[in-house]
């Protein structure tokens, strides 16, 4: 019989945010069970993982990866389940009613989530809150896209939704790209025809930083804010070398007031481009971050934050969000930094 104490489920577990998750549940007396479509999860290696599930590729079997992570919290009597990718979320979402009364879930209502996961709608609540956005069009064809009068280049093409979770068949990655020229642009959309809408951006130049909270009903608790040292694509995307750095007031603002309107409760990162003309928003993250583990060498134990709101409630108010975290603390994506090195000696920045 499983131990009498709390136990979390985490998905994804070999992604470095994963297993920052593991270690800090672990070391605070959870029971952690590793969960992961692949049988090689690094996780699974963790001295701090008492249990491992595989479950079926969520991009291909949706479904059926639903039902394996059933399977294991009603055997495992889980508590909480952690979902870290979009890819386990979006059918989690949908299948939420099937672990009620079982335990709870980390992650945003279906209302909250077709917000952050679609971007025409982020712009469109960022614009009625003040927050300011690069210059944005919506378009379905390379026909719409070329008739636009586009005079700064590169645009950036962003699809309207990250994932696609499609008659509960298959989840579908979709990725942002650029156009220098109008037959890049006509080359890039074509991708996309039939398949997503993609919002056409002006592409903002200026350094990649990062809000993260933690809120219960749009109320921060905690805050803290990373710098992109090194992007991959280096023209702007996941960080590969970040920093943390002091919280700005201007831009957690307009994060609190983007996160409040959603009445958000748990983990969630805002991401912004810092140029000549102030922070503008990229985009809202309402999943586990990649850089994650930042926060948590920095001092700001987000896991262990998030699984005591789950199962102990939220504290009282206070005067505000606890930001208290080292400043100046680097993390490295080695993998994918390594990346970032070829592009720059390749001369692509």
């Amino acid at each position: 019989m499983p131990e009498q104490r709390p136990t979390a489920l985490v998905t994804d577990a070999g992604r470095g945010s994963a297993i920052a998750i593991i270690r800090s549940l672990g070391r605070r007396g959870w029971r952690v069970i590793a969960a992961d479509s692949s049988p090689h999860s690094l996780g699974f290696r963790s001295r701090y993982t008492a249990g491992r599930v595989i479950y079926p590729e969520p991009e291909r079997a949706p479904r059926d990866a639903v039902a394996a992570l059933k399977t294991a919290v009603e055997a495992e009597r889980v508590t909480l389940i952690i979902p870290v990718t979009d890819a386990v979320i979006l059918p989690l979402s949908e299948a939420r009613a099937e672990f009620d009364g079982l335990c709870a879930i980390a992650m945003p209502t279906p209302e909250q989530l077709t917000v952050v996961t679609n971007k025409l709608k982020t712009i469109e609540l960022a614009q009625e809150l003040g927050v300011p956005v690069p210059l944005t069009r919506l378009v379905e064809t390379a026909a719409e896209a070329l008739a636009l009068p586009i005079s700064d280049w590169p645009v950036v093409l962003k699809p309207q939704a990250s994932r696609l979770y499609r008659d509960q068949a298959t989840v579908e990655h979709f990725e942002v790209s650029y156009a220098h020229n109008r037959d890049e642009l006509a080359r890039e959309i074509a991708r996309f025809e039939g398949r997503c809408p993609v919002l056409l951006q002006s592409y903002y130049p200026g350094e990649g930083h990062g809000v993260e909270l933690l809120l219960y009903e749009g109320r921060p608790l905690a805050a803290f804010q990373h710098k992109r040292l090194h992007e991959v694509p280096i023209t702007g995307g996941a960080s590969s070398f970040r920093q943390s750095v002091p919280l700005d007031p201007t831009l957690y603002d307009y994060s609190a007031r983007l996160l409040g309107a959603l009445k958000w409760t748990g983990l969630a990162m805002v991401e912004f481009k810092v140029g000549a003309e102030g922070g503008k928003l990229m985009e809202i993250n309402g999943r586990i971050w990649g850089s994650l583990p930042l926060a948590v060498f920095s001092g700001m134990d987000f896991p262990a934050r998030l699984a005591a709101l789950y199962t102990d409630g939220p504290p009282a108010p206070a005067n505000g969000p606890d930001t208290r975290y080292r400043i100046g603390v680097k993390a490295r994506n080695v993998e994918r930094d390594l990346v970032w090195i070829a592009s720059v000696l390749l001369g692509r920045r």
